[in-house]
């Protein structure tokens, strides 16, 4: 993954660093969260004093991690969280490709004289780093973070507790292998990551299997009522206001996946799930085959990703949002066609 030039100078700035900060994104999903952890925990036990920041909050799917209490969370301890920034001789920067992804973080990214290192799978990473290390072909940072363990570190660091934030960190990026994750070397790595005993099948059920009544009933009131499907471009898409989550007491996290929900409907290709924030529509795009929803994203909704999973914002009203969506599908009808 990394020359051995490079590897050289990130074990000689390891070693003359004593305290470490390692950060990911805003909205953290379980590859952001599972790799901090996962390297947080590996550079603990190398004698730093490593901790992570997380610009928001993050899913109670996500809370039992081994080494969930080496995190701070910006938005609701800030100075704590710029205490770490500010205090570290070297800053991990993973899982994003954009300084604007952690949000009000960025300020003290940008200031700090700490050397910095990106690991990403994003596509067109900016220079924001000393070193960047970019596999955009990747399905998750957390199989990055494996070889950066095995191939950087110097020594057996590797438990059950850093395999398991890594298990969880693939899984939760490649939809449990259903996308992302059409290449060997993935399932090397998780082999291997089953040889330090982890859990797979609690772990899956704490992922999966763990959602609150009012989330389950949420997605059901999505499927029912929400989903608007498009045979004509092989696209379907869900929409969420403000006023229908709060009416399912909505928590952080509960709309993880419901943009993968249409897949289930035979034809669909691309689908796309708008939120309702406080002055903004998130949206998130996914897709199966070549079709590029980073260009979607990138043209129409001032954001990218991959090429099948990306997101983005719309500043118009919701009505406008999906107004805008379905008539922007005709332009790519040629690339969203029949095989």
């Amino acid at each position: 993954m990394v020359d051995e030039g490079v590897s050289r100078t990130i074990r000689g700035w390891i070693k003359a660093a004593k305290r470490v900060a390692v950060l990911t994104h805003t909205n953290p999903d379980g590859d952001a969260i599972g790799s901090s952890l996962a390297l947080a925990l590996a550079l603990g036990k190398m004698g730093l004093d490593a901790q992570v920041v997380i610009p928001d909050g993050l899913p109670d799917f996500l809370r039992w991690l081994p080494g969930i209490e080496l995190s701070t969370t910006f938005a609701y301890k800030r100075d704590k969280a710029i205490e770490i920034i500010d205090g570290a001789d070297l800053i991990f920067c993973l899982d994003f490709n954009d300084p604007k992804r952690v949000n009000g973080v960025e300020e003290f990214l940008q200031k700090s004289s700490a050397r910095k290192i990106l690991i990403d799978h994003h596509q067109e990473p900016l220079k924001f780093t000393d070193i960047a290390i970019s596999e955009t072909w990747r399905g998750s940072v957390g199989e990055m973070i494996y070889l950066f363990i095995n191939e950087v570190l110097e020594g057996e660091v590797m438990d059950k507790d850093i395999a398991s934030c890594l298990y969880v960190a693939i899984i939760t990026d490649t939809g449990n292998f259903s996308y992302a994750s059409s290449y060997p070397e993935i399932f090397h790595i998780v082999g291997d990551l089953m040889k330090y005993g982890i859990e797979k099948d609690s772990i899956y059920a704490s992922v999966y299997d763990a959602f609150s009544e009012d989330r389950m009933r949420l997605q059901g009131y999505c499927m029912q009522e929400k989903m608007v499907v498009l045979p004509e471009y092989h696209t379907a898409y869900i929409s969420l206001t403000e006023e229908e989550l709060k009416k399912f007491n909505h928590r952080k996290g509960d709309t993880e996946g419901f943009v993968n929900i249409p897949f289930s409907v035979k034809g669909v290709k691309f689908t796309a799930l708008f939120v309702e924030k406080k002055d903004l529509i998130r949206a998130s795009f996914r897709s199966r085959g070549l079709f590029p929803v980073n260009r979607v994203a990138s043209e129409h909704y001032h954001g990218g990703g991959h090429i099948n999973a990306a997101g983005g914002d719309s500043f118009l009203s919701m009505k406008e949002t999906l107004a805008g969506f379905e008539a922007l599908l005709p332009g790519y009808a040629n690339m969203l066609k029949d095989d």
